[in-house]
């Protein structure tokens, strides 16, 4: 088991070999109510992710809550962001038929 951060977001989780997390399966499913989500690898392969039921209510609920088009381009990670819109107004190339 390791505990794992990431980035500037802290991810607090912990790391399971799929044979501790079957020996251990009480302490695993207590941590994931607990402490948050608990990685399960196979073979060193991130495999899946046990995490409770209230935080997977609320990640099924962010999905399906429905945006309005506006809502959307305010979320968009490019809001803010001075974009030039101008067309290039040059006429193209010749080409033959």
């Amino acid at each position: 088991m390791s505990n794992k951060k990431t980035g500037a977001q802290i991810t607090a989780h912990t790391t399971w070999q799929v044979q501790t997390a079957k020996a251990r399966f009480s302490e695993l499913f207590r941590k994931a109510r607990t402490e948050g989500p608990q990685v399960i690898t196979k073979q060193g392969t991130e495999a899946v992710v046990m995490i409770s039921h209230e935080r997977y209510d609320q990640l099924v609920k962010k999905a399906r809550k429905s945006k309005d088009l506006v809502q959307f381009f305010r979320d968009s990670p490019l809001m803010g962001l001075d974009l030039d819109f101008e067309r290039d107004k040059s006429e193209g190339r010749d080409f033959e038929l």
